[in-house]
């Protein structure tokens, strides 16, 4: 239930303000503020606020939310100012709501009776939910196919910021793929998530247009050690050994862009790979459990490798038996282990998807990669090519979506998104 400030007008910042103390809690990468406390001293669920500002930005190897909403917008102004304006005016609001209060001041209920509110509104009363919200630039963005360089950045493109290749077996959608801009918006509330979306939308009417989007929901890997491994929609454990933000060593090498690395403006960040991935759900449920296990190369209720007994022991790809190795050459596991790929290794975040079902009474669902890397070209792209070739799992998927976006580092205390890119 919404809480009504004086005069009638609501203010999530008034709300939480008067909430009580926060507790500062341990952050990775990011100040944390968890759990509001009540009066009595409980703590409200969904309260978690995740810092805006800092030296990354949020939502990297921030502890993933359950919810997801991505987008990704075409810019439809040639105008570097128009461009740099909306930015720093994104900024503003993304701050805002991130710190759980309305895209603008009195927002919703606050302005004017005959103009349009300047927060939607569908958040009053909601908590931050530890959202977050990170911007990434698709390579469009510094060459235009049709319209070159609008923005005079073309120079600062980082060399590995190219559209990714077409894998074998992909079937891509371009109104699923590319972007000049994408926003990431993760939160443990969908509603949280998808009013952060919906009001920059609303603010970048004129200078931007929705190029495609994605809801997501139930996290397919895990970012912290503190939390547990979650099972994507083939019932099976997701990321089990994935970078965690608790090993900053493994950081610097696999995922934060190096000074050195390409362009000064991007040092600091990450690429992000988006891929859309439809599962063929009826299929793999008809398949049985021993089939699934081998595809996979883990076993479905522990999570286990093949071969051992808990989830996290070691990955031994050298166990045989009679029939060979234990975990099979072209099970999943196998293909997309470090120790196949010479050592490559990414920070995965992806999210379940539902999108209803395809109009043969088939569902319309699977699984939204995200994944964060230093390099794309020299990390997903061997990967995704040994995947797509070879990994017994590619009967059961269809890529059908794809994207690739270069994420600035985060930000101080008077920059805006971009800032390092634009000045």
């Amino acid at each position: 239930m919404s809480t009504p400030s004086p005069g009638g007008r609501f203010s999530r910042r008034r709300l939480l303000g008067l909430g009580g103390a926060a507790v500062a809690a341990a952050g990775v990468g990011v100040g944390v503020v968890a759990g509001r406390e009540t009066a009595g001293g409980a703590t409200v669920p969904g309260s978690a606020t995740v810092a805006f500002r800092g030296s990354r930005q949020a939502g990297i190897i921030t502890p993933a939310q359950d919810r997801l909403h991505f987008v990704a917008f075409d810019v439809t102004t040639d105008s570097r100012t128009e461009l740099v304006d909306l930015l720093r005016e994104w900024t503003q609001a993304a701050e805002r709501m991130t710190a759980g209060q309305e895209a603008v001041p009195d927002g919703a209920t606050g302005g004017k009776a005959h103009a349009p509110p300047g927060d939607t509104g569908e958040a009053l009363g909601l908590p931050a939910s530890s959202l977050t919200l990170t911007i990434g630039f698709g390579p469009s963005l510094f060459t235009h196919p049709a319209q070159g360089d609008r923005f005079g950045i073309a120079g600062q493109r980082p060399d590995p910021l190219t559209e990714l290749p077409r894998f074998p077996h992909d079937q891509l959608d371009p109104a699923r793929s590319g972007g000049d801009l994408a926003i990431q918006a993760c939160a443990d509330d969908p509603q949280v998530a998808v009013h952060a979306i919906r009001n920059l939308a609303r603010i970048g009417f004129g200078v931007v247009s929705v190029r495609w989007s994605q809801l997501g929901f139930g996290r397919t890997s895990s970012t912290s050690t503190t939390q547990a491994t979650p099972r994507n929609l083939f019932g099976f454990k997701d990321g089990t050994r994935n970078l965690k933000a608790e090993d900053p060593v493994a950081l610097d090498q696999h995922v934060w862009v190096q000074p050195g690395d390409g362009p000064a403006w991007l040092s600091g960040g990450t690429y992000l790979v988006a891929r859309r991935i439809r599962m063929q759900i009826e299929t793999w449920d008809r398949s049985s459990l021993k089939e699934q296990e081998t595809i996979v190369g883990r076993t479905k209720g522990s999570g286990a490798p093949l071969g051992q007994v808990d989830e996290f022991d070691p990955v031994d790809l050298g166990i045989r038996d009679s029939r060979g190795p234990v975990i099979p050459v072209d099970s999943h596991v196998r293909l997309a282990s470090a120790e196949e790929l010479g050592g490559i290794q990414l920070l995965r975040r992806g999210y379940n998807f539902t999108d209803g079902s395809d109009g043969v009474g088939h569902l319309d669902a699977g699984l939204f990669f995200l994944a964060c890397c230093r390099n794309p070209q020299t990390q997903f792209v061997p990967m995704q090519l040994a995947l797509a070739s070879r990994d017994a799992m590619t009967e059961y998927l269809e890529h059908n979506g794809s994207a690739v976006f270069a994420c600035p580092p985060g930000l101080g205390s008077t920059d805006y998104w971009g800032s390092t890119l634009f000045g």
